[in-house]
């Protein structure tokens, strides 16, 4: 089964089988698999909310690939004049791209603009508000697939700021899909009732003996309100809801720790154990270029500007 989109926006309009296709064709990036353009393909990057990771990771990525690369200030976009997101979209795709790597802060924001017939540049998601992050999602699993070699039978905990994370819808609704089995835990007030649909809330000490991957949230403090930034501390957070080395010592030697980032030492997780034996962390970020990078030729070859057909195994 080909993987047939121009866009990626939600990695839950994949199957199995395709999602399946497009981690083995990261692994084949990591091991040095190239692809050749047909022509000269540019690609814009508009983040309109700070990254670090996403953002620099989607750079080396296209820079891997051989794409030209215009990187845009949105600071000083059209945008803060009062330009639409999708004639910032077509104003790119008149002078010349193919590919428009996006993070926004509206959740869904690309739904209008990929069912718009006048858009044909391919659009990717680079997050969404709290909506989706389907390129996290694809690391995240291609990091436990290296791992563990399959998902169904996984027992999964997501710990922390659940409502306000696009990280974790991304990745619960696909691990769900895939067969893992999954567990939630975190303030309540920061839990949302749609994850009910996935898997179960609670305490993080009813459930780490169990988790064969625990996977930690950041307190997102910019997405919360005045009063709720004044009155989180994070000593209380880290003692209730983080990983300390009491409940690591309580894993099983086979579990492994991830983390979106940027982590907060000392909040989610203790300092100490950020870059433990049992901590992939740094290993999402480095799975992150070759995952999008799969995503990215992908786009490419469904586009017609690759010499060659790609294949998945």
């Amino acid at each position: 089964m080909s993987i047939l989109s121009d866009n990626f926006v939600n990695l839950s309009d994949f199957y199995e089988k395709q999602i399946l296709d497009l981690i083995k064709l990261s692994e084949k990036f990591k091991q040095g698999y190239q692809v050749y353009l047909k022509e000269p393909v540019y690609v814009a990057n508009l983040f309109f909310e700070n990254s670090t990771r996403t953002h620099t990771s989607f750079y080396m990525a296209e820079s891997r690939l051989g794409l030209k690369i215009v990187d845009i200030n949105t600071s000083t976009s059209s945008v803060k004049k009062g330009e639409s997101l999708s004639d910032t979209v077509k104003t790119l795709q008149a002078l010349g791209t193919s590919i428009e790597v996006i993070r926004h802060k509206t959740t869904g924001w690309y739904s209008s603009i990929i069912k718009d017939s006048n858009v044909k540049t391919s659009i990717v998601n680079a997050g969404d508000g709290a909506g989706q992050h389907p390129s996290q999602s694809l690391l995240d699993l291609m990091t436990i697939y290296e791992e563990f070699g399959t998902f169904k039978g996984l027992n999964v905990g997501i710990i922390g700021d659940l409502s306000h994370s696009r990280v974790a819808k991304s990745d619960a609704q696909i691990l769900h899909k895939l067969g893992a089995n999954l567990y939630f835990s975190g303030p309540r007030e920061w839990y949302d009732s749609e994850f009910d649909l996935y898997g179960k809330y609670d305490s993080f000490d009813n459930i780490i003996d169990k988790l064969d991957i625990t996977m930690l949230l950041r307190v997102q403090l910019e997405r919360l309100n005045e009063d709720s930034v004044n009155q989180f501390k994070a000593n209380e957070y880290h003692e209730r809801f983080g990983l300390n080395t009491n409940r690591m010592n309580r894993m099983k030697p086979s579990s492994i720790i991830m983390h979106p980032a940027p982590v907060n030492r000392g909040v989610e997780i203790d300092s100490s154990l950020v870059e433990c034996s049992q901590s992939r962390i740094f290993k999402q970020m480095e799975n992150g270029v070759f995952a999008r990078m799969a995503i990215l030729a992908n786009i490419l070859k469904n586009k017609k500007l690759l010499f060659e057909e790609i294949t998945y195994e």
